[in-house]
């Protein structure tokens, strides 16, 4: 990582933390989620500080929808209130760094906590680099799936032709977890990459970007308007209850389209285009499965029958 880190914040940033001995930090700030969610479209940061005071607030970041990005680019550390072990425990397994009490934390005390995670973060993303798959559904993971597109954008670029990147965001998975355990959420993402493969052509790159999250690089398409009807199929697909155990489980998709070159011509620029349309977009299916974990307190307006 390069000096100094750049930072988002939400919420109200600690005085004197850009002036730390912990950093030195450049800092963004903005005033909650929806806004951090906006940034998050087309800024790159090193890191993201979400200072929550409200236990509410904290716990809304479980149905976030652009927490999935945040964490595949960023070291996420969550301020709060008094963070019990169930949300602390939930939100490190959706991939935030580290959980701080805000009450007993001096600004030196974040700021140690952030230095700390972006470099956990960076630890952590050279050990995914060293493996191309993800061992929890065998597919590419982030890393390989750059990798490829850098190399297909190269003959792109000698060879203009029409691709896109489509990003899967799942919705229910942290439902499954908290209802049938673990080991059964892991094996309803497997299917669920079973299945989103047996949907694609042979050509196409499916990978695992986020413990909700796939990727599918459509390297052939005739027209821009494909990666519209594959999108379609693929919700489709996906949004199809599964057998999980004893009974039924199904999710809810949203699908984010990034065109070559329309939306870009590097792999990651890319990337960052197809997670935040993802992650602005209303998730499809799931009808008499949404919760209050997921979505809020509000009615969902997005409740579909899957199809028969």
């Amino acid at each position: 990582m390069t000096l100094p880190w750049r930072l988002l914040i939400v919420g109200v940033p600690p005085k004197g933390l850009a002036a730390s001995a912990w950093g030195p930090f450049e800092i963004d700030a903005c005033g909650d989620l929806e806004a951090a969610r906006e940034r998050l479209a087309t800024l790159r940061f090193d890191g993201l500080l979400l200072v929550l005071p409200a236990g509410d607030e904290a716990r809304r970041l479980l149905s976030w929808t652009a927490l999935s990005q945040a964490v595949q680019g960023a070291a996420v550390v969550v301020a709060t209130g008094r963070p019990d072990a169930a949300l602390a425990g939930a939100l490190l397994e959706r991939g935030v760094q580290d959980v701080v009490a805000l009450a007993e934390a001096s600004t030196e005390a974040l700021a140690r906590a952030m230095h700390l995670a972006l470099l956990r973060k960076r630890i952590e993303h050279q050990a995914r680099s060293a493996h191309v798959t993800d061992l929890a559904t065998g597919l590419p993971n982030q890393t390989q799936l750059l990798e490829h597109m850098d190399h297909l954008l190269a003959l792109r670029e000698r060879e203009p032709a029409p691709m896109a990147l489509l990003l899967v965001r799942i919705e229910g998975l942290a439902t499954a977890q908290a209802s049938l355990g673990a080991a059964a959420a892991g094996v309803l993402r497997r299917k669920l990459a079973v299945r989103l493969r047996a949907s694609l052509r042979a050509s196409d790159v499916v990978a695992s970007v986020g413990a909700d999250a796939f990727a599918a690089l459509l390297a052939w398409i005739d027209a821009p308007e494909a990666a519209e009807r594959v999108a379609a199929k693929l919700t489709l697909a996906l949004t199809v209850p599964l057998q999980i155990g004893t009974g039924e489980t199904a999710v809810g998709v949203s699908i984010g389209i990034a065109h070559y070159p329309a939306h870009g011509r590097q792999a990651e620029t890319l990337l960052q285009q197809a997670f935040a349309q993802a992650a602005g977009g209303v998730a499809l299916g799931r009808a008499g499965f949404a919760n209050i974990v997921e979505r809020g307190a509000s009615d969902a307006a997005n409740d579909e029958a899957p199809p028969a």
